[in-house]
């Protein structure tokens, strides 16, 4: 069987059946044609006009299976488009797939046409071959792990065996042609499921041609093609029933009805996927995404459970922190002035006005792709699944030395200017990232300035409960966030259209290549995007501030944008309140869109579905109202999850609770997937993959990157390492204890020096504030007094600090790495039974083999050993005929 590539892809569709050609004419004779708009369609049955249960995913004599269907409407380019049609489906039934038609008054808009398509054995059997699937040939007879004693614990957590294990457990092998009795063939007619069927079909759709024969036009190839010009306005396969109730043919398995029953509805979150069924009925793509997003949820567990102990152990100790105490305490917070946070319009203030803010995939993944039958199959996809568009655009030839086939490709000069082209559109979109984040970091240095002067007489404070917590750096803080999120989701709307442009230019070679060239396209961007604003405020807000007399400015002294500096407790509450911001909103946002659009826009077909009877609303025509899934809708759900996963590591060291958001927001996100997945979408193409593509490598990295931020966070971010330094190196007395730390921490400055352009204007200071008797102010940072023969440089304390900060850094990345490649290489990727069970199947599979060879070759010496004796006799007697007998015993 020849591989299907550019130079035969035609040729494939159309000789594949040559041999069948007298039989599909013959049945095209038999069978009644119905005519579009005046024109007479090859190979079409009549649609039923008697009032039978249309709800079926039959054709109409009730055998043949609906693989899939394509929809149309009449229009103002009715003839052209008719012409295209006409020519695809005669290319489709010579391709061996048979066609049935449903006229436009049997449909409920009276409107649309619908072509439902069924492929025979025949073109299943070719297709299963040229795509290598794998088929089972022997019952699994590797035994099932024992039952634990505890079993009973996970009972409420378990579904019914039927609907974890839809299917027993054979041994497969890819499926060979002409070795049809090797595998275990009790019925045609289902021995490939209905996501095999769906996808052999579109596979034939996707690479047939439209044109004449006479007359070859590259471009006009597929079913895409036809679907972007309007000649065909759907094209998808059939549920198997309604997902409220069961279908009333016993020959169906009423998959889609266990789905929602047991799966997709809310209150079975406590209960385990059917992962098996999900497979089985949605195909091995959409079942690793599930088994993934299961497995990502179940760890969030974990990590939320330390996080609400570190939490609950925060509130619990706040009564006993000193820092807390000393700040808000009047004696000490209240005494000390602190020197003015912004030129002109801040005035000095109190340190105890801020008392109250400073208050293992991979072995499951290898359990799955031994199970489904993945193994191996990424070499497969990359050789034999080339993209259409690849085949159409690539006009140039070369010969391939593995297949011995010429083969379209992209010339290099070709490929470096789109790579080129590409990168720098990528840089440009990243560029105005950062500008937009200027933009907003400028808006806070500017919007500060104001809240404090509007602030300065504490209208605030009069608000009950919440109004002593309404700061100028708190107001600040949040309107900014907001802004930055509004921002943030403009930019993802319009950077969608243009990676997915930038992607399509490249023409990627494979599905598997293009999708990893739009995923690191779109992570790239979505990382800067979001996770921008959170490393200023972590890495960057209140490190590059100065001190008084010689502050620095964002864009030099000019623009009067002096550099935010962080509270006396750290930036640590601020980063906490852009990430909950950030990473809360974006989690409603995309609840909203997921499930309370497509609700209310599905509301009304719902009810459709529900009341009209089973004889005029067809089967088809209710898929046909559902939403289309998209080629990229397991994209932007795995996109979301990696984006949130980057929230709880990155910056987990701020809001310990982030894991606990993240598992409430799972637990819904499984759920809402897969009602939307069951009820409101029509049924997916069913496709493979063997992972989940190149989301786990970008997993990998930002859990690599989170070990770096969060020890940085930790560092410098917090004043964890200047509390420590203090408390074994600096505090008064022979016990080590807190006491003092606050004032400790605090640098002076004398007021008298203060530059005139960095004093408040006159009027701004406080009532309480006497220059007379107050001749310096404090500010955040380890500097000597005025006075000192070194006054305003860093102390010694500073540069230990630093020492111990950046010592820190080091340890703790070594002991977290240390401690990962340990357990990585304690812990092998694929358990060693999965290993076992791999070696067994393709021992079977070479044993079983082989014996078949043995036979099949002993029954043909034994069939012409028959005939070389009936023949002997009518031969005269001869040494030969004696050499043949002898052969053949």
């Amino acid at each position: 069987m020849k591989r299907i590539t550019g130079k035969t892809k035609e040729a494939t569709l159309i000789e594949m059946s040559n041999t069948l050609d007298s039989q599909i004419e013959g049945n095209n004779g038999s069978i009644n044609s119905i005519t579009d708009r005046g024109t007479q369609l090859p190979g079409h049955r009549e649609t039923d006009k008697f009032g039978q249960n249309r709800d079926t995913v039959y054709f109409k004599d009730g055998v043949r299976h609906i693989d899939f269907v394509l929809s149309y409407v009449d229009d103002k380019d009715g003839d052209k488009k008719a012409e295209r049609r006409r020519e695809f489906e005669a290319n489709l039934e010579k391709a061996g797939l048979e066609l049935e038609a449903e006229d436009k008054s049997e449909s409920g808009d009276r409107k649309t046409y619908y072509l439902k398509i069924h492929a025979p054995w025949e073109v299943l059997a070719t297709y299963a071959d040229v795509l290598k699937i794998k088929v089972p040939f022997k019952a699994s007879d590797i035994p099932k792990a024992q039952e634990v004693h505890l079993e009973w614990l996970t009972q409420p957590f378990r579904l019914p065996d039927n609907i974890m294990m839809p299917e027993p457990d054979y041994f497969t092998a890819p499926f060979d042609k002409s070795k049809v009795d090797f595998f275990l063939i009790d019925d045609k007619d289902t021995f490939f499921p209905p996501s095999t069927r769906n996808r052999i079909v579109y596979y034939i759709l996707t690479r047939c041609p439209y044109y004449k024969e006479d007359c070859k036009e590259e471009d006009k190839t597929g079913i895409k093609r036809l679907l972007n010009n309007g000649t065909y306005t759907s094209a998808y396969p059939l549920h198997d029933c309604k997902y409220w109730k069961k279908a009333e043919d016993m020959q169906c398995d009423s998959e889609r009805y266990h789905l929602y029953r047991y799966w997709a509805r809310f209150l079975c979150f406590y209960k385990k996927q059917p992962l098996n069924l999900i497979k089985k009925y949605y195909g091995e793509k959409i079942g690793i995404y599930f088994a993934w997003l299961g497995f990502y949820t179940e760890m969030l567990f974990f990590a939320a459970v330390m996080g609400v102990i570190c939490f609950v152990y925060g509130v619990l100790s706040y009564e006993d922190n000193i820092t807390s105490k000393e700040i808000c305490d009047p004696e000490i917070g209240g005494m000390i002035v602190m020197c003015p946070l912004c030129d002109k319009k801040c005035r000095y203030w109190k340190l105890n006005s801020t008392c109250l803010s400073s208050w293992f995939w991979k072995r499951r993944q290898a359990r799955l792709e031994y199970e489904w039958d993945l193994v191996d199959f990424e070499e497969e996809q990359q050789q034999l699944q080339i993209r259409p568009e690849y085949e159409l655009k690539c006009t140039g030839r070369r010969f391939n030395r593995i297949t011995q086939e010429m083969e379209p490709y992209l010339p290099f000069p070709s490929k470096c200017a789109r790579f080129c082209l590409s990168g720098a559109t990528v840089l440009f979109w990243t560029c105005l990232i950062v500008a937009c984040i200027i933009g907003v970091i400028a808006y806070r240095l500017a919007v500060y300035a104001a809240f404090a002067s509007v602030m300065k007489d504490s209208p605030t404070s009069k608000i009950q409960l919440v109004g002593s917590l309404i700061t100028p750096q708190l107001a600040t803080s949040v309107t900014a966030s907001c802004i930055n999120f509004v921002i943030i989701l403009i930019l993802n709307f319009l950077y969608e259209h243009v990676a997915i442009w930038i992607t399509d230019m490249e023409i990627p070679k494979t599905h598997l290549e293009y999708e990893n060239k739009l995923t690191m396209k779109m992570f790239m961007f979505q990382f800067v995007n979001y996770y921008s604003s959170c490393f200023y405020v972590a890495f960057f807000k209140g490190k590059f501030v100065g001190y008084p007399g010689n502050y620095s400015y964002m864009f030099g002294k000019w623009s009067m944008l002096r550099n935010e500096e962080c509270a006396p407790g750290g930036c640590l509450i601020e980063l906490t309140t852009q990430l909950l911001i950030v990473m809360a909103g974006k989690q409603m946002v995309g609840n909203a869109q997921e499930a309370l659009l497509p609700l209310l826009r599905n509301w009304w077909g719902s009810r459709k579905g529900r009341s009209h009877p089973k004889s005029t609303y067809s089967r088809w025509e209710q898929d046909h109202d559902l939403q289309n899934f998209s080629q990229y809708g397991l994209f932007y759900e795995y996109l979301e999850m990696v984006i949130q996963f980057g929230f709880i590591t990155l910056f987990v060291a701020s809001f310990p609770l982030a894991p606990l958001l993240a598992l409430f927001n799972n637990i819904l996100e499984v759920r809402v997937d897969a009602w939307k997945l069951t009820t409101q979408f029509r049924r997916p193409v069913a496709a493979k993959a063997r992972n989940i593509g190149a989301w786990k490598e970008i997993l990998n990295v930002v859990a690599i990157l989170s070990v770096v931020t969060n020890a940085f966070i930790v560092a410098f971010t917090s004043d964890m390492i200047p509390r420590l330094v203090y408390l074994y190196a600096y505090h008064p007395g022979n016990k080590a204890t807190m006491r003092g730390y606050i004032t400790n921490s605090l640098s002076f400055y004398n007021i008298s020096q203060i530059p005139e352009d960095n004093l408040p204007e006159h009027g701004e200071n406080p009532s309480w504030f006497n220059s007379s008797t107050i001749t310096t102010c404090r500010y955040r940072d380890y500097r000597y007094p005025p006075g000192h023969e070194k006054q305003y440089t860093h102390t010694m304390q500073f540069w230990h600090i630093l020492a111990a900060k950046l010592a820190f850094i080091v340890i703790m990345e070594h002991v977290v790495f240390v401690v990962k490649f340990f357990v990585a290489w304690l812990i092998p990727d694929v358990p060693v039974g999965i290993k076992s069970h791999i070696k067994r199947e393709r021992f079977l599979v070479q044993e079983y083999l082989h014996n078949y060879e043995v036979e099949k070759l002993k029954m043909q010496l034994s069939q012409s050993c028959s005939l070389a004796t009936e023949t002997a006799p009518l031969l005269p007697s001869s040494p030969s005929k004696h050499r043949v007998l002898s052969e053949c015993i």
